[in-house]
């Protein structure tokens, strides 16, 4: 039984099983809990991943080491989000004055309040590192996470906490401020909430899809061209 437990680690075989059972799992799960915003089913995924690494007691090293092929995917699964945003081109264009001028201040502030939070408490640098990135999507932050320094696994840790928060405070706020746009929605959601916020937007419809992916991309290029210039400027 040593054997063959060592021989699956050794191999992708039993991480990617893990990995879609997980996701399957927790795509039902959410269908069965009637898709709360406050509980999106990769949280839910990443939680029954964690705990089967836990059970048979794989090394998250060795986990990581064997899912890197699934990783390498999630650069094309962000290219093809280009599809929604050429469906909705229109309604993109009609608005490219105001989303121009608010996206610099808004993704520069989803940066600087985790940082400004983390420094204040105390955090070391490398810490600081890996949360600056943490509403860019997870290709992006990783190239920032090589330029900048941190923790790999701390920074994928943050990016899934502000993704499933986005979700819920978003969704809270256009409640309480009786917002109904879903451009406006969309667009918040994809800038503070990367992917994750980008499957809840697509939940109110394509036009919020479209412009949560929108503000993904748009966040993530500004992000990853003058954060690591940021970066440097300050010595940190």
């Amino acid at each position: 039984m040593s054997e063959l437990h060592a021989s699956l680690i050794d191999t992708p075989i039993l991480a990617v099983a893990l990995t879609l059972a997980a996701y399957l799992g927790g795509i039902h799960l959410f269908e069965r809990m009637g898709r709360p915003s406050w509980c999106p089913a990769v949280l839910i995924g990443a939680v029954l991943t964690a705990a089967s690494l836990w059970l048979l007691r794989y090394d998250y090293a060795d986990y990581q080491r064997n899912v890197t092929w699934l990783t390498l995917l999630l650069g094309p699964a962000t290219v093809a989000l280009a599809v929604p945003l050429y469906q909705q081109r229109q309604h993109i264009f009609a608005l490219w004055k105001p989303i121009l001028c608010c996206l610099p201040l808004a993704a520069a502030l989803a940066a600087l309040y985790a940082v400004l939070i983390a420094w204040l408490l105390g955090a070391p640098p490398d810490v600081l590192a890996s949360l600056a990135p943490k509403s860019v999507t997870a290709p992006l932050a990783m190239g920032i996470i090589e330029q900048i320094g941190g923790s790999l696994s701390l920074m994928l840790g943050g990016l899934l906490i502000t993704g499933v928060l986005t979700t819920i405070f978003v969704s809270l706020l256009a409640r309480l401020l009786k917002i109904d746009d879903k451009r406006l929605l969309g667009f918040a959601l994809g800038v503070n909430g990367h992917a994750i916020g980008i499957v809840r937007a697509f939940e109110l419809g394509p036009t919020a899809g479209a412009f949560a992916s929108l503000g993904m991309s748009l966040t993530g290029i500004f992000t990853a061209l003058f954060l690591p210039l940021v970066w440097r400027l300050f010595g940190l």
